[in-house]
């Protein structure tokens, strides 16, 4: 089960790497969903991948999974989601604003 939960991550980090590398925005914003899907799946991996066990200390319970992790994963989830949509809005004011969504790298301006 680790190394499956291993894999996805890092091959979801790698697909975010390779999507922001791109010159159109809409797979950067892609890019940058994905690898905060990533960072949210190994936040979540550091509080022990535990099946049907308490997530609090009761009497008589020896093992139990840590809530920290999924506090912080919902609280990951909620900001990168108004990350998202923000930048969705820069990137489509943008496109309304030159027509297109490439991301010219050239300095010179054409006059």
């Amino acid at each position: 089960m680790e190394a499956l939960v291993a894999s996805a991550i890092g091959v979801m980090t790698a697909a975010g790497i390779y999507l922001i590398l791109r010159l159109r925005v809409f797979p950067v914003v892609l890019g940058m969903t994905m690898l905060s899907y990533a960072v949210n799946l190994f936040l979540f991996a550091t509080g022990r991948l535990a099946v049907n066990m308490p997530p609090i200390l009761q009497d008589g319970v020896t093992n139990y999974t840590d809530p920290i992790p999924q506090a912080l994963v919902l609280t990951a989830i909620v900001i990168s989601f108004g990350m998202t949509s923000v930048t969705v809005m820069l990137a489509l004011g943008a496109f309304i604003e030159a027509g297109d969504d490439y991301i010219d790298l050239d300095d010179e301006k054409e006059k």
